[in-house]
């Protein structure tokens, strides 16, 4: 036989029966759709500082907005939840279903939460059984929302692009005039940075915000709108009146892109968050001024989605694109109170009124207790995605802006940004010089938790992922 034939044979028997395969088919799939999961009224909304109570009106409803992408031979799935923070177990009982049900391994798909502050913190911190109902439900939503993504795969295009919008995004953490006192929760005035400052005495920002906007677009190859993903470095926006449902300006930019590219049958708007674990949309240099309920949120949605459509339009799509994941566990300690502060906890925890609305002393002596019960380490899992020459992080915590430029600068790949709180929920994640200086998103609690060394192994750790897949 000759050497031609033998070719000829192995590639039939690749292709198979007919020579249709995913080796033959060319190009990208790509299918998206988003799922309502809009609590019931009775799911509180509180976190492990933050007591907002329970939902009383919905005023947009919330979903799971979620993208599939198939090469041929790697298909992945990406999921943006308008949820604060979701913990783990929830989301791997998701993903678990996902396998299940649509063969997609657990590796493969990212869950991330958007951190509007206006949306339940899926979080198991004895909220109740409608909570727990709704921890169920979500994990079920998610999955669903990724199998119907999925069941509409079909060949497609996709693109990114990027542009900088600084007008939204600032350093919340400050130095401030050391005239002024600044408690912590603990009793101590050895903070040198402070979180919302006074603005009469701040001096200058202890970090910068990341003011680039990432726009990854997908459509059919008719040149009909898939999805479009947004990722902007900014924490939320808020003004929402207390006890309304909102998934702030992460869904108006959804639905402003939608009806800015005709209302597509079928299209999904998804914005994820960047790394603004220490941004906010507040100028503390500038003139504060005053909104509506909603006013800003919008502002800033129908802003961001404006120039993301307009990047789609002029972007160039192409279809041969490599995809490809990378995904470790990491094992980091946790930073549990030492015996005088758990004597310190006992006596405020003891001394507070159970029907009075507790003071913040009150809460981080909760706090402490709650860490005491706390495993000595955690597992998290950190990601990354590759879609062509585009990279994804993917990180469970409120990641400090100057930690996701440090990743974009250091990355093998030309355009690469990070999506936070995916995958879980591992609280703030100052450097180890934040932590020196002190501040709100470094005070031990249930919301930060992990050893001091952790954003240095995580940024590594991410690099590595992201060189592997290069």
């Amino acid at each position: 036989m000759s050497s031609q034939w033998i070719v000829r044979l192995l590639l039939m028997a690749l292709l198979g029966v007919g020579g249709i395969s995913k080796l033959s088919a060319a190009g990208i799939r790509a299918g998206a759709f988003a799922i309502d999961i809009t609590p019931q009224k009775d799911v509180l909304m509180d976190g492990t500082i933050m007591k907002i109570g329970p939902a009383k009106s919905v005023h947009d409803p919330l979903h799971a907005r979620c993208i599939v992408l198939d090469d041929g031979q790697t298909r992945v799935a990406l999921a943006v939840i308008d949820n604060t923070m979701i913990e783990r177990p929830i989301l791997d009982e998701a993903k678990r279903l996902v396998e299940k049900n649509s063969g997609i391994p657990k590796s493969h798909i990212m869950l991330s939460a958007t951190h509007s502050h206006s949306t339940p913190r899926a979080v198991s911190i004895d909220q109740g059984e409608a909570n727990e109902r709704y921890h169920k439900m979500l994990s079920v939503k998610i999955a669903e929302g990724i199998e119907k993504a999925a069941a509409r795969l079909k060949p497609a295009e996709a693109a990114w692009d990027s542009f900088y919008e600084p007008r939204y995004v600032y350093n919340r953490r400050w130095f401030f005039d050391r005239r002024l006192k600044a408690p912590n929760p603990f009793g101590e005035t050895n903070d040198i940075v402070w979180m919302n400052p006074p603005r009469g005495g701040i001096l200058m920002p202890a970090g910068p915000a990341d003011t680039q906007v990432y726009v990854f677009g997908l459509r059919e190859v008719d040149q009909k709108p898939i999805a479009l993903l947004g990722n902007y470095g900014l924490h939320y926006v808020g003004g929402v009146p207390r006890g309304q449902i909102s998934a702030d300006y992460f869904a108006v930019f959804a639905n402003e892109a939608s009806t800015r590219l005709g209302d597509p049958e079928g299209f999904v708007g998804l914005m994820s968050n960047g790394t603004s674990g220490d941004v906010n949309a507040n100028n503390f240099q500038g003139p504060r001024k005053r909104y509506p309920a909603f006013g800003r949120m919008t502002e800033i949605g129908k802003n961001l989605a404006g120039h993301a459509v307009e990047s789609f339009r002029k972007a160039s799509f192409s279809r041969e694109l490599k995809i490809a994941v990378a995904q470790t566990e990491l094992s980091l300690a946790v930073r549990k109170p030492n015996a005088a502060r758990l004597k310190w906890a006992r006596g405020i925890v003891a001394k507070a009124k159970p029907t009075a609305r507790p003071t913040r002393q009150v809460i981080y002596a909760r706090e402490a207790l709650g860490l005491h019960e706390f495993p000595d380490r955690v597992s998290i899992i950190l990601q990354a995605f590759r879609i062509g020459d585009l990279a994804i992080a993917a990180i469970p915590n409120e990641v400090f802006a100057e930690t996701g430029l440090a990743i974009k600068h250091a990355s093998p790949f030309k355009d690469t940004f990070t999506i936070e709180l995916a995958n879980g929920y591992s609280g703030y994640l100052p450097t180890k010089q934040q932590h020196k200086w002190g501040g709100y998103e470094t005070w031990p609690a249930r919301s930060s938790f992990l050893e001091v060394d952790a954003e240095s192994k995580i940024r590594k750790t991410v690099l590595k992922l992201l060189n592997e897949l290069k």
